[in-house]
């Protein structure tokens, strides 16, 4: 692959990013893990306003579906020994151009959330990386996730009023990693924990009960699926264990994730992930955050019937990536967290 970068802007500690449909442009959001600025961005790359300039500890962004700029965030996670104030909280536009930001729910070590739809509900999903702590390093408390029916209309949440969550699933050892994955139309959820990879399906209504299934019990710390050989089912790729240095792929055989691939060299502190097209190729790209600190892309080779990897940069140590396209150029952005950099990756074929 051909790959142009461009630094966008520099952001201290650089971490979350999400798409952000607002005054019927699009636009993609960029926040920071410390106590530092939420930007917004245009898709050719310019920052056009700050949404926040504190209090940071952005773990992760959302658009309320069907709003003009809506969204919701996490607040206040600033380390996993750092985060027992964390919150999620709504954030809207406002009329005289700034942005309102208040609570939705105070949940302790919320790491990552989505809203996922299925049958015209709207579903908040919710995962806390553990439950408590009392001391520095201490996993003694598992993680949970959490959901609830998500109401069309969040004017009347606040810190007074806040949402109510069920567990759905407890016991959940670092309880790290989130990919929102299609399944036969509907949204599904990729969840990661030291007790292996989950995807948890929305209920068929909204008093029925999620599905919640094992597709690994390989300790992991993110991993999504996608269908890199195109043989019709999708692989789970996977960066285990909790911030480690394996980068493995898995393809279902005899109805089991079984590995037929792994990464010939360490990758420490993976990170960053993306499971999808790019230049019209399934692929998978991988960031990490120590050692060489590389972007690394993956692809499947139809011809050598194998998997095959490139450097697309390196030093960059990036947290997380977000790809679009634009006027047929396919673009990685990735908080490059580790050099505070916000990076823009003009993407394409040799």
């Amino acid at each position: 692959m051909k790959v142009d970068k461009k630094v966008i802007s520099n952001l201290t500690k650089c971490y979350s990013i999400a798409p952000l449909k607002y005054n019927h442009e699009d636009y993609f959001l960029v926040a920071a893990e410390k106590t530092d600025r939420c930007l917004l961005f245009d898709l050719d790359g310019r920052e056009k306003d700050t949404i926040w300039n504190e209090p940071g500890g952005v773990m992760s962004m959302v658009q309320v579906p069907g709003t003009n700029g809506q969204f919701l965030a996490t607040h206040r996670f600033y380390s996993p020994n750092d985060s027992k104030d964390a919150e999620i909280v709504i954030v809207t536009p406002q009329t005289d151009g700034k942005w309102e930001v208040r609570t939705l729910v105070k949940l302790p070590h919320v790491h990552r959330f989505d809203i996922v739809e299925r049958n015209g509900v709207r579903y908040l999903i919710a995962c806390a990386l553990k439950s408590g702590h009392e001391y520095k390093d201490d996993w003694s408390m598992p993680g949970k996730v959490y959901a609830a029916v998500l109401p069309k209309d969040l004017s009347g949440c606040h810190a007074g009023n806040q949402l109510s969550l069920t567990v759905i699933k407890d016991n959940m050892l670092k309880n790290h990693g989130y990919y929102r994955v299609k399944e036969n139309g509907t949204d599904t959820c990729i969840i990661s924990a030291d007790c292996g990879v989950f995807q948890f399906i929305p209920p068929e209504n909204q008093e029925g009960a999620w599905t919640v299934n094992q597709l690994l019990d390989t300790p992991a710390s993110d991993a999504v699926l996608v269908d890199m050989d195109e043989d019709g089912e999708k692989e789970l790729a996977v960066l285990s264990p909790f911030h480690g240095e394996k980068i493995s792929i898995y393809k279902k055989q005899d109805g089991q994730y079984r590995q037929v691939y792994e990464y010939e060299k360490p990758a420490e502190f993976t990170h960053a992930i993306y499971g999808g097209s790019l230049c019209g190729i399934p692929a998978l790209v991988v960031g990490h955050r120590k050692g060489g600190r590389n972007l690394i892309l993956f692809i499947y080779n139809k011809e050598e019937k194998k998997y095959h990897s490139e450097i697309l940069d390196k030093d960059c140590g990036s947290a997380n990536v977000f790809h679009y396209v634009k006027d047929g150029r396919d673009i990685l952005i990735s908080a490059n967290r580790e050099t505070d950099e916000v990076a823009m990756y003009t993407i394409s074929e040799q």
